[in-house]
């Protein structure tokens, strides 16, 4: 069920000069090569009812062109009547729709057997028991079950989804799979269920679809081209998830950055992957997390930027590689435009040009202790008033350590000196091991004094000593304190 699509770009005119670079901008023609016909809906539905970067005409020709290619008719000959009013839809195309429906009437009797026996508790109960070797031989035992509706069935979920009924498609395609001996086609049943979860919205089933397509991909042993042509599919269908997913930034950023077979596809078939990978990163809530991601993600961008540019990639170049802040502010301006015309990035517009703003702030402030807010304010694309709400908002929420001194419009930031407590734990921290040194090495001086015999006697160690001599006289029996030649004191 893997079809390559490209919107001709010969036909696709933009409405004003204004909106001619942003539209240089736009990655459908780009995507499509590597996305299902039906994924490509949504992307022209939403360039069509979103944004201003193409006339609608082509647009609606470019649905057409590609209605064309599938099995929904009647939406084609609705496009049709736009595009023509005063004509009648070609006999061809009223023919094509008789043909469809037959076919769909007899897969669908045809099927109805196997569908309905699927929704016996019975054979749910025995399908979560077993493999799909175990459900067939339980089905061919108790309900005549015969291999050859299979193939009938696999042709009924493609012939549903084909025509846009992907609810029931998923549904019979998950039937299918698990009955399923052919790997082939067990394989091609999960992309076209992975694709109906997508169109229906719902993201938990088509993230575990996600996970086994990935999975059959890495462990399936095959041509290394033909392997490195399924990922590039997987990481585009995968936006559709990662994007709407609550843990969908986590886990592309895990799945794009840190696993290298799939880094390694982005770099060498679709760089432009980078814009949704450098979005997700910024946009990550998880503040601590995203600076170390950070530092890996510019490696990358600086070794693509030779393949790859927009104006997402070049905010990161701008502020972390080249420190250039009046690029960076101009650069964030036109990320929000890009943002607006994107598909999947339009419902993370606000997260990245909040963390934008602040990583510009952060990095600023790295090298000025004072800084003017209406600096600041052009620097953030702000006015004065909203920036400083701005930032006072951050060091409410304990986001940034500095002061606002209102009348000098200034902001003021705080050193970082750790407090007397603080000090006093770090300085004394060692004290018992310190302490715990010099009694084992005054412990081993003692040994070493008590040891041996010393000349002229008076051995202070203790032990077996011989008898006590005068240290003034050298005489025997009195010590120096007593020593008649010493006065006696």
């Amino acid at each position: 069920m893997l079809w390559a699509w490209r919107i001709a770009s010969t036909k696709r005119r933009t409405r004003s000069e204004p909106l001619a670079k942003m539209a240089e901008f736009d990655l459908t023609s780009k995507m499509g090569q590597y996305l299902d016909r039906h994924l490509v809906f949504p992307l022209l539905e939403f360039l069509h009812e979103h944004t201003e970067l193409f006339l609608e005409e082509d647009l609606l020709k470019s649905k057409y062109e590609l209605l064309q290619q599938t099995s929904m008719i009647d939406s084609s000959i609705d496009i049709f009547k736009v595009l023509n009013p005063d004509q009648e839809p070609a006999a061809e195309l009223v023919a094509r729709r008789d043909t469809v429906v037959a076919n769909l009437c007899q897969l669908q009797k045809d099927s109805a057997p196997l569908v309905e026996l699927f929704q016996s508790k019975k054979v749910q109960e025995e399908a979560q028991r077993g493999d799909g070797q175990y459900l067939r031989d339980y089905l061919e035992e108790n309900h005549d079950f015969k291999a050859e509706s299979l193939d009938t069935l696999y042709s009924y979920g493609r012939i549903l989804y084909d025509i846009g009924r992907y609810g029931d498609a998923a549904v019979v395609l998950y039937q299918y799979n698990a009955l399923s001996t052919d790997t082939e086609k067990t394989f091609s049943a999960l992309w076209g269920r992975f694709a109906a979860g997508i169109l229906c919205q719902e993201w938990d089933n088509a993230l575990e679809d996600l996970n086994r397509l990935k999975e059959f991909i890495d462990t399936t042993p095959c041509e290394p081209l033909k392997q490195l042509q399924q990922r590039t599919w997987l990481i585009h269908w995968s936006l559709f998830v990662f994007f709407n997913h609550e843990t969908g930034l986590d886990a592309i950023i895990d799945l794009f950055l840190y696993q290298p077979a799939y880094a390694n596809t982005i770099q060498t078939v679709c760089p432009h992957i980078l814009r949704y990978l450098t979005t997700a990163v910024i946009a990550q809530s998880q503040t601590q997390k995203r600076r170390d991601v950070l530092k890996h993600l510019v490696k990358v961008i600086q070794q693509e930027s030779y393949t790859y540019r927009d104006p997402i990639t070049e905010f990161v170049e701008c502020l972390y590689v080249n420190f250039d802040f009046e690029g960076a502010q101009k650069k964030l301006r036109e990320c929000e435009l890009v943002l607006l015309n994107d598909f999947f990035l339009v419902a993370r517009r606000d997260e990245f040009i909040e963390n934008a703003r602040l990583f510009i702030f952060e990095t600023y402030c790295r090298i000025h202790n004072t800084i003017s807010i209406k600096m600041l304010a052009e620097k953030l694309n702000m006015e004065a008033d909203r920036a400083e709400e701005w930032i006072v908002n951050l060091i409410r929420h304990a986001r940034l350590d500095a002061k606002i001194d209102s009348k000098a419009g200034t902001v003021m930031m705080t050193p970082k000196v750790p407090s007397i407590y603080h000090q006093v734990i770090e300085k004394t921290k060692h004290l018992t091991f310190r302490s715990a040194q010099l009694e084992e090495s005054d412990q081993l001086k003692g040994k070493g004094k008590g040891g041996g015999d010393r000349k002229g006697g008076g051995d202070r160690g203790g032990g077996n000593q011989g008898p006590r001599t005068c240290h003034i006289c050298g005489e025997v029996g009195h010590l120096r304190r007593d020593c008649p030649q010493n006065g006696g004191s």
